[in-house]
């Protein structure tokens, strides 16, 4: 079974920082509160929890018959990590990108199901959470798939419930900047982990 803790800490700086999904369960928790978000955040979720399975267990076939891709998928993790990492840490202030509207549960589905970020983080999750041993189980795919799904729920919800607070702060530049600078930093760290891991 992989190392919970260890799996919440690499994905608490990725569940948490600024991206697509967070904004838009923020924008639409500012405008409608998150009553209004429960149906596009269960659909989102459900759906997540699916793609989580799908690309773990196809992952779960090609890393146990071939070892060194693994290594490979590390190294490239470790950089798209670090990558990631510059890019947060040198955004700007978030600006507004026109009104919000509440979405339905199908809504939500298509968000995950269009994030090619999702699918990217999913992947070097496993990468780096399932394990390789010669006859691995596929109880560490349903346990991850999950702790990531719930972890992923957690932050959707935070930033829904601090929508209108959130975007007051991010408009002002020297908050936006300390904030950015911090996940910067957090993933950072996560992808020097990844390469001495």
């Amino acid at each position: 079974m992989p190392d919970t803790l260890a799996l919440i800490l690499f994905l608490l700086p990725l569940a948490y920082s600024p991206g697509p999904g967070n904004m838009v369960f923020a924008a639409n928790g500012a405008r409608f509160g998150p009553r209004a978000t429960l149906p596009a955040s269960l659909g989102y979720h459900a759906a997540t929890w699916i793609v989580t399975l799908g690309i773990g267990i196809g992952l779960f076939g090609l890393v146990g018959s071939a070892p060194g891709l693994a290594r490979a998928m590390q190294v490239a993790g470790a950089a798209y990590v670090l990558w990631l990492a510059l890019s947060i840490a040198r955004a700007g202030v978030l600006r507004d990108t026109g009104p919000a509207r509440p979405m339905g549960a199908w809504g939500g589905a298509v968000l995950l199901l269009l994030n090619p970020k999702a699918y990217l983080i999913i992947a070097l999750m496993f990468s780096q959470f399932l394990p390789t041993a010669a006859a691995p189980r596929i109880d560490a795919v349903l346990w991850i798939a999950t702790v990531f799904t719930l972890n992923n729920l957690m932050a959707f919800t935070a930033w829904t419930v601090l929508g209108d607070r959130l975007a007051r702060l991010f408009r002002a530049d020297r908050s936006a900047r300390r904030l950015n600078l911090g996940f910067g930093g957090m993933l950072a760290a996560v992808a020097i982990w990844m390469l001495l891991a």
